[in-house]
């Protein structure tokens, strides 16, 4: 694996009143821009209509009206099976980093404007799987596209009628916890309540959780080496019995061996990162196979049922054609019947005109 450590060195131990929450999502789906519209001022890069232009994680922090100080990472399309194991698994060790002493809130963020596929389900699985299924109970979903629902007179009520399975299985997954963004609209009502309505959910997920923020093992290993680092640097940087030389050198000791520890852990992030999409990708290679032969079975089905239905039309076709045959064969007789009976009628009548005559 290349690369360098990627971490900060100043993380901070003191517990605070800030909160954290990570945009998750696909590429384009508008989480630069829900984190805009959060923080209330535009410092994550977005383009409209764009393929995703975050290509790392970053974190902005904003302190909301009533004096709460709120941090927003943005990351890139981390599980949507579009990115190397090695790049994503330095986001996701970065992201973590950025949370520092956790995450309060996971805000999924989907667009009304596309369909939500069961490929981007597998993205969700593939993070609810990487970190566990605790995470899902810190999760929000966040609709984007408010603004064309409210252009055709539909609601998100409306929106979510007739909503395809996945989506029925992931909002089952956040237990229906769900909010509905405007990015575009430059009402200052309409802005507050939206943000409102979300930071409510997140207050609830905190709630929920004990008022714990979400951290696994990744999170302790991170923050047990920084403490390591932070306290051996110190140790250094208070000696009286080192030179500026000698300090210097056991600086860069310190810096290699930190930057090793960081890259374990980096790698045992990335193992568990192919594991979590291979896994993945062979279920949905299951899927599509099971999807693949159902259509053939149904294919063939849909075969054997015209090929029936055309034997039973041959089969009522041929018997429609006895049935004429023996209809104008009865008729061809009966007429012949009564020919003959005419023609004896006749003959009788013939006969006994023949006999007055003869009397």
């Amino acid at each position: 694996m290349g690369g360098s450590a990627i971490l900060s060195d100043d993380w901070e131990f003191a517990t605070n009143e800030a909160r954290t929450v990570v945009l998750i999502g696909r590429a384009g789906d508008g989480k630069s821009s829900t984190g805009n519209t959060i923080l209330g001022r535009k410092v994550f890069r977005s383009m409209p209509h764009s393929a995703g232009v975050t290509t790392t994680c970053e974190v902005q922090r904003t302190q909301l009206p009533n004096g709460q100080i709120l941090d927003v990472i943005d990351t890139p399309g981390l599980f949507d099976f579009s990115g190397d194991s090695e790049t994503v698994g330095n986001e996701i060790v970065k992201c973590i980093d950025l949370a520092k002493d956790g995450i309060h809130g996971v805000l999924l963020v989907l667009s009304v404007r596309s369909r939500f596929t069961r490929e981007q389900q597998a993205a969700v699985e593939s993070f609810q799987h990487f970190f566990g299924n605790k995470i899902s109970d810190y999760m929000v979903v966040v609709f984007t596209g408010g603004d064309d629902l409210e252009d055709n007179d539909v609601t998100l009520d409306d929106y979510l009628t007739d909503r395809p399975e996945p989506l029925q299985e992931i909002l089952a997954m956040c237990q229906n916890r769900h909010v509905l963004f405007d990015n575009r609209s430059k009402d200052p009502i309409k802005k507050a309540d939206q943000l409102k309505e979300l930071l409510e959910q997140v207050s609830l997920v905190v709630e929920m959780n004990g008022g714990k923020p979400y951290t696994n093992d990744i999170f302790k290993k991170l923050k047990d080496e920084a403490v390591n680092f932070n306290d051996q640097k110190a140790t250094v940087d208070s000696s009286a019995r080192h030179s500026e030389q000698e300090k210097k050198e056991l600086q860069d000791v310190m810096h290699r061996s930190h930057e090793e520890q960081i890259r374990r852990i980096q790698e045992m992030v990335e193992s568990k990162l192919r594991e979590t999409m291979q896994r993945l990708e062979k279920q949905l290679e299951e899927e599509r196979a099971a999807r693949l032969a159902g259509a053939q079975d149904a294919k063939e089905a849909q075969q054997k049922s015209k090929d029936q239905t055309r034997e039973l039309k041959d089969l009522l076709e041929s018997s429609r054609k006895e049935t004429e045959e023996a209809r104008e064969k009865s008729e061809n007789e009966t007429r012949e019947l009564k020919h003959q009976l005419d023609d004896a009628r006749r003959e009788t009548k013939e006969l006994r005109e023949k006999g007055c005559n003869i009397l």
